[in-house]
């Protein structure tokens, strides 16, 4: 597939079996896959499939948030916060399709009125350089407040940013009802977070390995 042409559309099941090289088949709640670019991890036999949201068609991104507006359904979310940058616009998504007026926003951008005390340090898989703040604008804590909430991102791969967004609302003794994602990356993820907070992905994404005859994906724990 060319580069631009990822993401683009959802594809009748089921995935093929491995070997897998320049891509590999994400299987859907119902069966569909939709193909995503694998990219090498550099000084390993290791690679990754990767997610890149806003570069979706629009009928991809409606199709992720209905799968998991209907798995965050069950625990009876009453508003979503979304995580920057890539989770923002799924949050969006999935808020209207569980029919909420609005979700809450975080941001890795100071806007003059925010408080600092509402904000912790921000690292990503994608940003690995630090130096970054997650915050939460104040003006949003009235809505935040008795709510029943969940909390969303495009992808978990290692947790770090969940694990900010948690902390961030943990300043405010808040704790979310579920945690959502498009992609669940790996197992990495697992380490970081609440086992005690339900985790809704649509779809899982293996480490894969290099092997003689292509990529497979690595035995990890569910």
């Amino acid at each position: 597939m060319e580069p631009h042409a990822f993401w683009q559309s959802v594809e009748d099941g089921p995935a093929p079996p491995p070997p897998y090289d320049a891509r590999f088949p994400a299987e859907l709640p119902d069966g569909r896959i939709l193909w995503l670019p694998t990219r090498p991890l550099a000084g390993t036999p290791n690679a990754l499939a990767s997610l890149i949201l806003n570069q979706a068609s629009f009928a991809v991104e409606e199709t992720l948030a209905a799968h998991l507006a209907g798995l965050l359904r069950p625990h009876a979310p009453d508003l979503l916060v979304g995580l920057p940058t890539l989770g923002l616009g799924l949050a969006s998504a999935v808020a209207r399709k569980l029919g909420h007026a609005r979700y809450v926003p975080l941001g890795t951008s100071r806007k003059f009125w925010y408080d600092e005390t509402l904000s912790v340090p921000l690292k990503s898989v994608t940003s690995p350089g630090g130096g970054k703040r997650l915050y939460l604008d104040p003006r949003m804590l009235p809505l935040l407040d008795g709510a029943r909430i969940a909390v969303i991102d495009d992808a978990l791969s290692t947790g770090s940013s969940m694990k900010a967004a948690l902390g961030l609302l943990g300043l405010q003794r808040l704790r979310p009802v579920a945690i959502g994602a498009a992609m669940l990356q790996t197992a990495r993820w697992r380490a970081a977070l609440d086992p005690g907070i339900p985790v809704c992905g649509v779809f899982r994404s293996p480490l894969l390995e290099r092997r003689a005859d292509g990529l497979w994906p690595v035995a990890e724990p569910d």
